[in-house]
């Protein structure tokens, strides 16, 4: 199961799209902490010191930690516990990309609208061993090898070349226009664009950062492969 988490100083905006996204909260969220539920968990997390507005992790649940620690044991995986949290991997790529991992029951991904974190770094080789050691498979792919879409039980994640960071984005399964009109009705400004790949929709980050992308289902495989 992919979290995705947001670090943000407008958490209630942010409460907002997630319900516009189609997102469910199991619990009423607080300014600290809240999750919205659907193919994967949406996180919006306080800013901090040490996350700015706008910062985004991956968090991965797995059915067993023991059984992930084995798997990542040719990686530079630390062993941490943290409140709330409890026993936790953090692995770190050679670029310096961090993930962490804690054990939590399994669920499958359900909902038209999914987290799909982005991954950057030029390396995609690694990224994707360590996210396959963690049960995840590869997707669609780049014939050029600069993108490849890691599936897990709940959410994805994208493997994306470029500077070492994780970006936020979502997937988006069904009509993107009455999505966009949806978002438009709840206050967000929402514009849809044809890519190469897809056809996204484009929405201001309500902390000022870079557009947040929902990317419709990519059906056009011209340029790009299946993997499985």
């Amino acid at each position: 199961m992919v979290q995705q988490i947001l670090y943000t100083e407008q958490p209630q905006r942010w409460w907002a799209l997630a319900e516009a996204l189609g997102f469910v909260a199991p619990y009423p969220p607080a300014p600290e902490w809240g999750e919205f539920h659907a193919d994967g968990i949406l996180a919006v997390h306080g800013a901090t010191d040490d996350h700015r507005p706008g910062t985004v992790d991956i968090h991965l649940i797995v059915e067993s930690l023991d059984a992930a620690a084995t798997a990542l044991s040719s990686f530079d995986v630390e062993q941490t516990v943290m409140e709330g949290v409890g026993k936790m991997l953090v692995v770190r790529a050679a670029s310096g990309v961090r993930i962490s991992v804690s054990e939590g029951a399994a669920q499958s991904g359900a909902g038209s609208i999914a987290v799909q974190p982005i991954w950057f770094q030029e390396d995609l080789d690694e990224s994707r061993v360590i996210l396959e050691a963690l049960g995840f498979r590869a997707g669609i792919a780049s014939d050029r090898a600069g993108w490849v879409e890691m599936i897990g039980a709940g959410g994805s994640v994208g493997l994306h070349a470029g500077e070492p960071r994780i970006g936020l984005s979502f997937e988006a399964r069904g009509d993107l226009d009455a999505l966009a009109s949806r978002l438009r009705d709840a206050g967000f400004e929402a514009s849809v664009v044809d890519e190469a790949f897809a056809r996204t929709i484009r929405i201001p980050d309500p902390d000022g950062g870079e557009e947040i992308w929902i990317n419709g289902v990519q059906d056009d495989l011209h340029g790009y492969h299946r993997e499985s």
